[in-house]
């Protein structure tokens, strides 16, 4: 391990950390992958030599590299070799493929592609030449890269040597990163240097850093996570980041062992994943003792320590735009509100504010905003969408689309997305605690709630969920019914319920509500107004 002080706004930039590193902790591992180890000297070079293959195919400072591949650790180094030239990497979602595929890498506007040999047909199908530039092409298995194509094994032979030195400011935008579509179309995150490194040196505070760390990532290289919690946190430490392509809730503990990964963290649905999974005796018989678990429901983040043998889970608030915003650290030791957000990260204030851009009072919900309070805490806008990036902001405040709410003590709390939040006969009710009631439900595996237009008001909603059974058990939507009207308001029981055999996800396992709006009452929908069922109030 090698703690960097990064005081020296010089030093701030990705490039520049990782070559420090391999000065300073040359034969140190960095990543594992499988059996492989790669140290810091060996990622130091392998970086170079995709900064000379990008130089070599006319890449320059401010151009993009779009990059359209499976999680491995080649798509690390095309990142961090993009940045040394001053580029800006633009990670696509490796399962989009037709009109989605086709409208992220055009509008990307890259000046070279990275792609796999087996997704490269994709991209061939929806796109020509011309959209996507000069093309790079890992091959899988032995396959035949197309002949059009620059072979990224030919980079393996160019020279290690450091690129030129040219000016990297820490507040360059160093990549771009595509949201996730959970509320409909993507924009184009800008996001400096400078982001990345103060959430991982917010990590270091919060879990601090011991000799055998291990950080283990098994999140997709496209979503802001990953990066954030795992690649650049290991970087800073300069501890090995141990990676896998994708999540497995069957295989997580073994590859765990396997690495001996001491931290790991899960996004969405993939921890409830594993605490639905069947017990065995053997749950707590893990190296793993730090995890960030978003979001875990507060009945569960105590059993979910002791089961899993955790000593510290940290439940984190942030989004792409800003990446961590605030954080709540359980220890055993410090004992935080039910769904508390805990303190702020460093280098912003946050304020929850109306659509007037008055600040809110305590018990009022009112929109998470963000003024930072040094440079380049936050994004720098979205790429080539002015209008977007003038919406985002209230005067000096950046609004999230969050919606929070403060008590008189001062301590924030998450209600909604801010379009998920659903006016219901006068009321706002957030979709979040009606989830919440519905999943206390035994025979409950997943839900989602979100609203249905109300033929009633035109500006209300009626209350829909959608609902996934655990596997061998039976429940009508009537008895679901009743367990929500006798364990939570009148008001959080649901007009629509329909039984699913899966929800919308993203590949970073959040629901896509909009989709669910967007199917409405088709299917097998029970509606508890053409029933006898009765609310008690």
């Amino acid at each position: 391990m090698n703690i960097l002080p990064l005081d020296n706004p010089a030093d701030r930039n990705l490039g520049r950390i990782l070559f420090l590193q391999a000065q300073h902790i040359p034969d140190a591992p960095c990543y594992l992958v499988n059996d492989k180890t790669y140290t810091f000297a060996e990622v130091n070079s392998h970086v170079n030599r995709y900064a000379a293959g990008l130089k070599n195919l006319g890449v320059e400072k401010g151009d993009r590299v779009v990059i359209y591949m499976r999680s491995c650790v080649e798509f690390i180094f095309m990142a961090f070799a993009a940045n040394k030239l001053g580029a800006i990497w633009v990670p696509i979602n490796a399962d989009y493929k037709g009109s989605w595929l086709a409208d992220a890498i055009k509008e990307s506007k890259g000046t070279v592609l990275l792609t796999d040999t087996d997704k490269f047909p994709r991209v061939n199908e929806v796109l020509s030449a011309n959209d996507y530039g000069k093309l790079i092409v890992k091959s899988i298995d032995g396959a035949e890269v197309p002949a059009d194509a620059t072979a990224l094994s030919t980079f393996d032979s160019l020279t290690d040597a450091e690129p030129p030195a040219i000016d990297i400011d820490y507040g360059d935008t160093c990549a771009i990163l595509w949201t996730s579509g959970t509320t409909g179309k993507s924009k184009g995150v800008l996001q400096p240097h400078n982001v990345w490194i103060n959430a991982a040196e917010s990590a270091k505070e919060y879990f601090g850093v011991q000799p055998d760390d291990v950080l283990y990532n098994c999140m997709p290289l496209y979503n802001t996570g990953a990066w954030i919690t795992a690649i650049f946190r290991a970087l800073v430490v300069g501890i090995p980041c141990a990676m896998d392509e994708h999540f497995s809730a069957s295989h997580f503990w073994d590859r765990i062992k396997h690495y001996k990964a001491t931290e790991t963290t899960t996004l969405g649905a993939m921890h409830m994943f594993l605490w639905n999974a069947a017990e065995t005796p053997l749950d707590a018989h893990n190296t793993l003792r730090h995890a960030n678990v978003i979001p875990l429901p507060p009945h569960l983040v105590k059993p979910f320590m002791q089961r899993f043998g955790i000593q510290k889970i940290q439940k984190g608030f942030g989004q792409s735009e800003a990446a961590l915003i605030m954080r709540c650290l359980e220890d055993g030791v410090n004992e935080w509100k039910p769904n508390c957000l805990g303190s702020f990260a460093p280098g912003v204030e946050v304020s929850l504010r109306d659509d007037d851009g008055n600040e809110c009072p305590p018990g009022t919900p009112g929109e998470f905003c963000l003024k930072p309070l040094r440079p380049y805490a936050i994004f720098n806008g979205y790429f080539e969408n002015p209008e977007a990036t003038a919406n985002a902001y209230h005067g000096e405040w950046y609004r999230t689309g969050d919606l929070g709410i403060r008590d008189a003590d001062g301590d924030f709390f998450f209600v909604d997305r801010k379009s998920d939040y659903i006016r219901d006969k006068g009321r706002n009710i957030s979709s979040l605690q009606v989830e919440h009631a519905v999943m206390q439900h035994p025979a409950v595996q997943a839900v989602a709630c979100f609203g249905i237009p109300s033929e009633f008001i035109e500006s209300e909603a009626e209350l829909k969920i959608d609902v996934i059974l655990k596997p061998g058990m039976a429940l009508t939507a009537e008895e679901l019914a009743r367990f929500v009207n006798d364990n939570a308001p009148y008001f959080f029981v649901p007009r629509y319920i329909e039984f699913v055999e899966d929800l919308p996800y993203t590949p970073t396992n959040k629901v896509q509500k909009f989709k669910l709006r967007e199917k409405g009452l088709t299917g097998n929908v029970w509606d508890r107004l053409k029933t006898d069922f009765k609310l008690t109030k």
